[in-house]
């Protein structure tokens, strides 16, 4: 059962009124809630309260969203921390750079209360989800850490950007599967994220360059399998 109480949230923004507004509707829901107005705040706060999600604001004077968010990926013990980017920019090209720097989500302003609570229950029900699953998934040389958030191939250690390896994670949860398009928007990024049409495409290209070109199978017009044999 989900409970709101739970959670601890980070909110980001370098608006008084939209911390405010935030805030009063996360906690009338049981959200335990902290605030900062900058990036360097956030990178301090977090370290701090180690929060389960952070709502970020991109557009942020100093250091914006995009930076923030890369270098909270590099403080230790924050690696999956949650993140939501918060913006009123809705171009594909700021979701591609977002989802790059390891954002969860993305939700554009104005802000809907209803709509923003959807999308965090949505993203914490999926991350509780994921730790639930086993943490080492193994098919000879090829291992998935989830507990290292790490690719070992053949005794090499990768590293992969959040999504990246949800999406890497997702095809060898059932290495035999075809995963259609729609799947994998779904569980790596969600319903209701609307991406370009290329993100995927992109993320696969990206993963390849790491692994190799022999893991991941493109079926053309139905999806994509892990190629383990």
């Amino acid at each position: 059962m989900f409970n709101a109480e739970d959670y601890t949230i980070l909110l980001v923004d370098d608006e008084a009124d939209i911390i405010e507004f935030l805030s009063y509707n996360l906690q009338k829901e049981g959200y335990k809630i902290h605030s900062c107005s900058n990036g360097n705040q956030a990178i301090s706060m977090a370290i701090k309260v180690k929060p389960d999600l952070i709502l970020l604001d991109i557009m942020m004077p100093m250091k914006d969203g995009i930076e923030t968010c890369q270098e909270l990926r590099e403080v230790k013990g924050l690696e999956n921390v949650l993140i939501m980017f918060l913006t009123a920019r809705a171009e594909d090209y700021s979701q591609i750079a977002g989802f790059d720097a390891g954002a969860d989500d993305y939700v554009s302003k104005p802000i809907k209360p209803k709509v923003l609570q959807k999308r965090i229950k949505a993203v914490l029900k999926r991350a509780k989800k994921m730790q639930e699953e086993n943490e080492l998934v193994q098919y000879g040389g090829f291992i998935l850490d989830h507990d290292r958030h790490l690719v070992v191939i053949d005794d090499v250690e990768i590293n992969l950007p959040r999504k990246e390896f949800k999406l890497l994670s997702l095809l060898a949860s059932k290495p035999s599967k075809v995963f259609s398009r729609d799947e994998i928007y779904n569980h790596v990024w969600g319903e209701d994220v609307i991406v370009g049409d290329r993100t995927i495409d992109v993320h696969i290209r990206k993963i390849r360059e790491k692994i190799g070109d022999n893991y991941i199978i493109t079926l053309k017009g139905v999806g994509y399998r892990l190629n383990i044999d």
